[in-house]
């Protein structure tokens, strides 16, 4: 994918919350937009680093994850057309207490903390794009945690492969199970459930 794509994949993104020229964005945002590619398994941020980088998935699958004890805990697993970020260490400048890491090749556009501090001044627009892109992410979190507290294992499951059948095929079964929290002894048994057609 050449950048040019990415950006326009991005520019794309933006124009679903706010709408957006294309003038106002080769002026006020493109300036800021890097775009950066990661090997399979190469790490955007670790624990322990400031998260520098808003990133807009272009091409590829990226996981968030922290680690407790021996385990990792994905929280997030995202493909084109997704943001994904360290938000609280992004937001507040400490260090992140997740990793991401790139499941498969990838590209994304990203912006850095104080570039995206310089679109928001730069117009009432673009700050008002800014809260409704993370007024969006924050609502996304509440439902995805609502889910976890009130679904069953089963249900999780199924309300995910509804909505994401083609994450099925790319992610590594570990990842999912811990995403979705269930054992990956009952994962595998749902997965069989779905070849019986009996869910």
């Amino acid at each position: 994918m050449m950048p040019q794509t990415s950006l326009n994949s991005f520019r794309e993104y933006l124009g679903k919350f706010a709408s957006i020229t294309e003038t106002e964005f080769d002026k006020q945002i493109l300036p800021y937009c890097k775009v950066r590619r990661f090997g399979k398994k190469e790490m955007l941020v670790k624990a322990g680093e400031v998260e520098n980088y808003f990133n807009f998935i272009t091409k590829g699958l990226i996981r968030k994850y922290y680690v407790k004890g021996k385990e990792e805990i994905n929280s997030q697993i995202s493909m084109e057309g997704h943001l994904i970020l360290s938000q609280e260490s992004f937001h507040s400048r400490q260090p992140s207490e997740y990793f991401i890491e790139a499941i498969e090749p990838c590209t994304v556009v990203s912006i850095t903390h104080d570039d995206l501090e310089r679109i928001y001044a730069s117009s009432h627009r673009m700050e008002h794009l800014a809260r409704l892109l993370i007024t969006y992410a924050m609502v996304i979190k509440d439902k995805w945690q609502m889910q976890m507290v009130k679904m069953t294992p089963r249900e999780r499951f199924l309300s995910f492969v509804r909505k994401n059948p083609e994450l099925m095929q790319r992610v590594p079964q570990k990842y999912l199970a811990s995403y979705l929290n269930i054992k990956p002894e009952t994962f595998s048994r749902f997965k069989h459930l779905i070849k019986s057609a009996q869910l």
